[in-house]
């Protein structure tokens, strides 16, 4: 449950099963969250959220327009302080992985108990990485390789690391692909392609798309 001595929790709850999200967004609202908006389907998270603020986003992955990875993506890109729990019915391995890779702090099955949730919420908002002991191991592991992968990336001239998915929108810049293909390509947004390719910009202090091609194209990204 939220704390008493501090403003409650803004929440957002995001899924495309209305009878699901409704009660989700009822027992929360129930626990002391303030559930400041609800959306069905990922595209429409993207557009709430600027104006919402939430502190936490309870977000489905399985949803139409933009899945819950690339909404998760585009609100970490757009709202850094933000955090996203994915509440999935999925415990496959891609999924869990492909929402840890898109920024969310944590995952919980929809099987769980409202007491976990709550439970889940507060810490996501507190800022704790927040996995059930079946994913911590998988979770773990994909946690170390983003880190050896982050080590590989930085040069010898000392500039910045990029982070894995700066890198992989880096490799499909070389290859000569526009921020919407891009996007369609890796199921993003295009703001959350354009936000990538800027942040690789100030990192290697380039200025411009045409820096960044030939940059990628010098280490070789366009051959991987």
């Amino acid at each position: 449950m939220s704390d008493p001595q501090r403003a409650p929790t803004r929440v957002m709850v995001v899924d495309d099963h209305p009878m699901w999200r409704e009660g989700v967004a009822r027992d929360l609202g129930e626990r002391g969250f303030d559930v400041v908006a609800t959306a069905g389907d990922g595209a429409a998270a993207v557009r709430i959220a600027p104006a919402a603020r939430p502190d936490v986003v309870v977000m489905d992955l399985q949803m139409p327009h933009l899945d819950g990875a690339g909404a998760t993506a585009a609100i970490r890109a757009a709202l850094p302080g933000t955090r996203v729990l994915v509440l999935s019915a999925s415990a496959e391995q891609g999924d869990v992985l492909g929402a840890v890779r898109a920024g969310a702090s944590g995952y919980l099955i929809k099987s769980a108990q409202a007491a976990e949730l709550v439970d889940a919420v507060t810490r996501t908002a507190n800022g704790q990485a927040v996995f059930g002991p079946e994913l911590a191991g998988l979770v773990l592991g994909e946690f170390r390789r983003r880190e050896n992968a982050a080590r590989r990336e930085v040069r010898p001239t000392g500039e910045p690391a990029l982070t894995p998915r700066e890198t992989e929108v880096l490799r499909l810049v070389a290859k000569g692909l526009t921020a919407r293909q891009i996007a369609e390509r890796l199921t993003l947004s295009h703001r959350t392609v354009e936000n990538h390719v800027q942040n690789a910009l100030r990192k290697l202090q380039l200025t411009n798309r045409v820096e960044l091609t030939r940059y990628a194209i010098e280490q070789g990204l366009d051959a991987e």
